[in-house]
């Protein structure tokens, strides 16, 4: 059976928080995982488009920044019961909101605004917790000293 490519696209949302605007990251809880809002790209769908679409979708928050300058791509993969082996594609963006609740979909446990150390612990991948190493390296090299 040939492997079966897919693409995903997510985002890695923040948002200040308290007086020292630390940010805090958006996870999702998958039910056996922490991960960020990500989902499939529809055709016609620029990647974008898709993690915008996605985090409204997955979380009810539907004003978010993105972030220019700042775009991961990780490629893994797995096998389905159905479709066989799967080579998965996901390019996460990063963006800022100032929501500070989520309504969950259906497809979640929970979700939560966590502060760094605390987002990098619930995460349940490497590749999500480098992906997240990386937003916050970005965002500290783009704040003001």
């Amino acid at each position: 059976m040939p492997v079966r490519s897919e693409r995903s696209a997510g985002m890695i949302v923040f948002r200040a928080a308290g007086r020292v605007k630390e940010p805090h990251f958006l996870l999702l809880d998958y039910g056996r995982y922490w991960d960020f809002p990500k989902g499939h790209v529809e055709k016609g769908e620029d990647d974008l488009s898709a993690a915008v679409r996605e985090l409204a979708e997955e979380t009810g928050v539907d004003v978010v920044e993105p972030v220019e300058g700042f775009k991961q791509e990780m490629t893994y993969f797995f096998r389905d019961k159905r479709k066989g082996l799967i080579r998965k594609t996901v390019v996460l963006f990063l963006g800022q909101t100032d929501a500070s609740d989520v309504t969950v979909s259906h497809e979640h446990v929970g979700g939560a605004f966590l502060a760094y150390h605390q987002a990098l612990e619930k995460l349940g991948y490497d590749n999500s917790k480098k992906a997240l190493a990386a937003a916050k390296a970005f965002l500290d090299r783009a704040a003001p000293v």
